[in-house]
């Protein structure tokens, strides 16, 4: 009765140990949701570097919306340093998963590098 009680009153902590177990385990689900509970400081203290491990771990698993997490954190710089071209294998898995929101951040990330790339060859044109 005691436990039942405890896991009613403490059920956001008591939800993010068992998950944690499960991540540890290697589940790409349970992965996310650790992830998603750092991330948002839900049932355990904010802490956006391990949120990022975990969204790593799930995404090696192809897990989409961890793949798109982490490539977001990836684009706010909360990863370390950005490369372009992991960025988009990130979206890549998190779109051909149907994760929409993916979809579009990838089509930006690429007409985003094409102006750029367009820029940095007309400059030799210009004069100094």
């Amino acid at each position: 009765m005691i436990s039942l009680l405890y896991i009613w009153l403490y059920s956001q902590s008591f939800h993010f140990h068992v998950a944690h177990i499960y991540a540890h385990l290697g589940y790409p689900s349970a992965q996310h949701i650790v992830g998603q509970r750092y991330l948002k400081g839900a049932g355990v203290v904010k802490d956006e570097e391990r949120a990022m491990h975990w969204f790593r771990q799930a995404s090696q698993q192809d897990h989409p919306h961890a793949a798109f997490n982490l490539a977001v954190g990836k684009l706010k710089n909360t990863t370390g340093p950005m490369e372009v071209g992991d960025v988009q294998m990130l979206l890549n898995v998190a779109a051909r998963q149907g994760i929409q929101e993916a979809q579009e951040l990838l089509e930006n990330v690429i007409l985003t590098q094409n102006k750029l790339l367009s820029t940095k060859g007309t400059r030799r044109f210009y004069k100094s």
